[in-house]
């Protein structure tokens, strides 16, 4: 078990940790788990360039919606608004 003692830096992560702390608040290395300055990790543990990311959303979440773009809305809203506006005027 190593003698790091806070403040400074994680022997594990390399982060700050503040006095007075018991663990590093980065990657929870403490004096209890001990402050292995051996540990090395290799990164987050994120997908590799081999993962499907759209393959992954279909089977997740089945395929996609057809959504209106904006510009169609807004076209849509003024045509109905337009309308709705000369039907006022027309009963009056």
């Amino acid at each position: 078990m190593s003698r790091f003692r806070p403040p400074g830096d994680c022997p594990v992560c390399g982060s700050h940790v503040p006095a007075g702390r018991k663990s590093c608040p980065d990657c929870g290395a403490s004096a209890e788990a001990g402050w292995n300055e051996d540990a090395a990790y290799d990164g987050v543990d994120l997908p590799d360039e081999s993962f499907d990311y759209n393959a992954y959303l279909e089977r997740e979440f089945g395929p996609p919606k057809v959504r209106m773009n904006r510009r169609t809305l807004w076209v849509v809203t003024a045509i109905v608004l337009f309308f709705a506006l000369g039907a006022g005027w027309w009963w009056f």
